[in-house]
């Protein structure tokens, strides 16, 4: 037997060639498969519109408190499907909708004839629940309704989608790549210096992934048009650094569970809720309610309201995403050189990168 043979730790295992660490380890992936089946067909199995938002116009010349009246009924409707506000004209309804207030507005006719105005821009989903809620509504009053996209998506971004897409790219992006350093050079850095480093080497992964994934988006495939190439470039970089900041910080204060839990807030947790195929009030009030708050929904946000809503909403997307990088570079500076005599070797290598 080799000298390094005699002063090898004997490894435990529950049965031959299982280690009890290789062990846990499949039982930590089962239950990330379970969780994500879980929270996947959890969010999506039964798309159900609650309170929608929706502006309510009353027929020129109505009597005082129409637009009121309608509320009420709308308001009432089982199952909560809608809920509605009065708004004075039409003008003030479509600014209500470009400023992401509202995502529809009912326009009764002073005949049978209603019109319904919606956001295309905002996810197709919203929008085909809305005509089908006014449309049910109309009908059993022997009405008709005739729906106008008054902010579509672009010809190239089908049903909204390309929005979620991209952020979903570089939320993927941000995890991947802190989690391929922790792995190569270690969960936690040796010193500061070198946790400044990997956060250094981290944000010009990060702009050069936030230029990569515009123009991919916008001029290479035309999802994206018009010209904000540089706006989502900023965002993306934002995005990316936040997500791979905070991935790394998790790696730094548990080790190799922390890309285990990077990827059950970003993708099991954060893409169901993001608001891609089924925007929030499609989706149930957990999923609805988390979305906002995780990096893949922030950032699904942001694109579409630099592409299609004059920055709309952006700023409180961009106020969430530097919490998450703000809070990712404190507690990896913070922890960095925090290595244990109990830490698993394989954990413990670092290298000078």
């Amino acid at each position: 037997m080799s000298q390094h043979g005699l002063h090898e730790a004997p490894r435990r295992e529950l049965l031959p060639g299982v280690t009890r660490r290789a062990a846990v380890l499949v039982v930590g992936v089962l239950l990330l498969q379970l969780g994500f089946v879980l929270s996947y067909v959890g969010a999506f199995h039964s798309p159900t519109p609650r309170d929608v938002p929706l502006a309510v116009v009353a027929p020129a010349g109505a009597p005082a408190g129409t637009a009121d009246s309608l509320v009420t009924q709308l308001d009432g409707l089982d199952g909560s499907p809608l809920d509605a506000t009065a708004y004075d004209s039409e003008d003030a309804a479509r600014q209500a909708i470009a400023d992401r207030e509202v995502d529809g507005a009912f326009l009764p006719g002073t005949g049978t004839a209603d019109v319904l105005l919606v956001s295309g821009a905002e996810g197709g989903a919203v929008s085909a629940a809305l005509e089908q809620v006014l449309t049910a509504v109309d009908a059993a009053q022997s009405r008709t309704l005739t729906t106008t996209d008054v902010l579509p998506a672009g010809d190239g971004d089908a049903r909204g989608l390309s929005a979620f897409y991209l952020a979903v790219g570089w939320v993927v992006g941000g995890y991947l790549v802190a989690s391929i350093i922790g792995i190569s050079a270690g969960s936690r850095p040796l010193t500061r210096g070198r946790g400044a480093t990997r956060l250094g080497a981290l944000a010009v992964y990060a702009l050069v992934s936030g230029l990569g994934g515009a123009l991919i988006a916008g001029p290479v495939l035309g999802a994206l048009e018009g010209g904000h190439t540089l706006a989502l470039t900023l965002l993306g970089a934002l995005l990316v650094f936040a997500v791979g900041a905070f991935t790394m910080a998790l790696q730094v204060w548990t080790g190799l569970v922390g890309i285990g839990l990077a990827i059950v807030l970003f993708v099991i947790l954060g893409n169901p809720s993001a608001g891609g195929a089924y925007p929030a009030p499609l989706l149930p009030p957990f999923w609805s309610a988390i979305g906002p708050w995780l990096p893949p929904g922030a950032g699904t946000d942001a694109v579409r309201g630099i592409v299609y809503f004059g920055v709309s909403g952006v700023a409180q997307a961009c106020w969430v995403l530097a919490a998450y990088a703000v809070v990712g570079v404190v507690a990896t500076l913070v922890g960095s050189g925090r290595a244990t005599a109990t830490e698993p070797e394989s954990e413990r290598v670092d290298v000078r990168a």
